[in-house]
């Protein structure tokens, strides 16, 4: 089915949309929810709409300040016309620009530093690591010791699971700015079921000195700028 104009504005709109049964099933997102959706829940959303809906029909718009992972918000719109549907749309921070220099180091492959760990990890282990890898991202200037660290110390976090799962892809309509110069981001997203909670500990106090924005939710989220040149 084809969608119209005004909807497709909708589905690659910089902000997260979302509509709502009166159940809190979600009937329709667009793409910037579905990652939302990666930090948070959907019955958390559900509960932002109720609880800022208009008290008669119609939308309300409110301003407050909302982080989920590293999603920041500054306000929200819900609406509804019926006793059915609810939708709620929030507004994104616009990125912030960083006073620290732009990372450097060397041209690498970050595919390749990948295996490297995972085979490193793997040494008279029975772990099954599984790779979900977005095959666009091309090579970046980095340090690659210090990704390499941080790899290493976040596969340390799951190492008492049967299976890992690393994931590499694009994030969408977001970037960082260094030297007034805008700069796509990529992640590397490593999960499992049970973590080890003096390796998270570890993990963040070494995240603090890193250059990499490091997010440790249920699973661990390394973000990096594609420099590529």
């Amino acid at each position: 089915m084809k969608i119209s104009f005004e909807q497709q504005w909708l589905e690659y709109d910089y902000n997260p949309f979302l509509l709502f049964s009166s159940s809190g099933k979600i009937l329709s997102l667009n793409t910037e929810a579905q990652f939302l959706l990666g930090s948070t829940s959907a019955s958390e959303i559900f509960e932002l709409a109720t609880s800022y809906a208009n008290v008669t029909f119609g939308f309300k718009t409110t301003f407050l300040e909302l982080e989920f992972g590293r999603y920041k918000f500054f306000g929200l719109t819900v609406g509804y016309e019926n006793e059915e549907e609810i939708g709620i749309k929030l507004y994104r921070m616009p990125s912030l620009k960083l006073e620290n220099p732009k990372p450097n180091g060397q041209l690498i492959n970050i595919y390749t530093l990948i295996d490297l760990c995972i085979s490193t990890n793997s040494i008279n282990t029975k772990i099954d690591f599984i790779k979900d890898f977005d095959p666009a991202i091309p090579e970046i200037i980095t340090n690659s010791n210090n990704i390499i660290k941080i790899l290493n110390k976040s596969y340390a976090c799951y190492l008492q699971n049967s299976t890992i799962k690393t994931r590499v892809f694009f994030r969408v309509g977001e970037h960082i700015i260094f030297e007034n110069q805008k700069y796509p981001i990529f992640s590397i997203e490593i999960s499992a079921e049970k973590s080890n909670e003096k390796a998270i500990n570890e993990l963040k106090l070494f995240s603090l000195n890193s250059s990499f924005y490091i997010d440790i939710q249920k699973s661990i989220t390394i973000n990096i700028p594609m420099i590529t040149r």
